[in-house]
This record gives structure tokens, sequence and C-alpha cells, in this order.
């Protein structure tokens, strides 16, 4: 018995299917692995040249101090960079909408919801705007977007409450 799909044109499952809407967040860091090298370069450059004017005028035990304050930036540059690792997928097809996170170690935690049940509540301030987004069904609720600015949380939350909309009131292909 062969294992190839009967029909082409129908999905084997769920996940086979196109999804209607599919985001992936990532947090922002403005400061990219060229950027960090010349960082990096710059605060050792100075630690070096500072640590050497202490040593020619006999305080040669600051220079151990600028040396570790070069290796405490350099690990706090690489912690910021592994939390830089987490991701937040939020798919939607015509069956299910999908959060999937994953952490810096990598470990994936899914909830999926119905869309048909699904809705979106947002919390908001006058003065910052839209503060959260969660997505609320059967008295689940899961938020999503917290990596996003203000501004960037409502043009996520506008387009998720459309291609819900969209999911709901068109009848899937087959």
């Amino acid at each position: 018995m062969s294992n190839a799909n009967p029909n082409p044109e129908m999905p084997e499952s769920e996940s086979d299917a196109k999804p209607l809407f599919e985001a992936v967040i990532t947090p922002h860091r403005s400061l990219s692995a060229r950027g960090f090298l010349a960082v990096m370069s710059l605060i050792a450059g100075v630690s070096f040249v500072s640590g050497l004017v202490f040593w020619m005028i006999g305080a040669w035990p600051i220079v151990g101090f600028f040396g570790l304050d070069v290796a405490l930036i350099w690990y706090a540059f690489r912690a910021n960079y592994r939390a830089a690792r987490v991701r937040e997928t939020v798919s939607l097809t015509h069956d299910t909408l999908s959060i999937e996170r994953t952490d810096t170690r990598g470990r994936r935690r899914r909830v999926q919801m119905n869309p048909y049940w699904a809705r979106l509540e947002a919390e908001r301030d006058e003065e910052f705007g839209m503060l959260g987004l969660s997505v609320v069904s059967h008295g689940t609720s899961e938020r999503v977007g917290d990596w996003l600015s203000p501004h960037e949380r409502e043009a996520f939350g506008k387009a998720l409450a459309k291609a819900l909309h969209d999911a709901r009131n068109t009848i899937p292909a087959h």
C-alpha cells in the first residue's frame, strides 16, 4: 500500500494545511554581530590603554580590574543575545489557532484553540497605547506579542483580528 495522498489538492492533515495567517515574533535586538564586535573592540582597546597607563605609573593591580570589566561586559552581551533566541509563532488555519513559544533553551510550548471561539482582548492605556494583547477561548487566555512595541502590537492585533474574521467567514477550499 502506498503512502501517497490520493487527492493532492486536499492536505493529508491539518499541519499540512496552508496557514491563513502566520507570524513569528522575536524580541528586537538593535546591535548586530558586527556592531557587537565593534563595541567590544572599542571597550577592550580603551581598557587596554587605560590599564597600560596604570601599569606604567606603578598601579599594576588595577590592570586586572580593567580585564574583569571587559569580561563582565562581554558576558552581559552574550546573555542578552542568548535571551534573544526566544520566539513566538502564531499560526491560523480554518481549524486551529496555534500559539507556540520557544524559550532560550529551545523548549517549545504550544497552545491550540478553535478559531471560531477565539477572541482578542486588548489592554490599553490612553497615554501609551496597547499594553497587552491576549487570545481568549473557553476560559483560557494566552498573551501574544509581548515583545512588540505598543504600535506594533496594535498592527499585529488588527491583522490577527482580520485573519480570525476571515477564518470564521470563509469556506475552506478542498
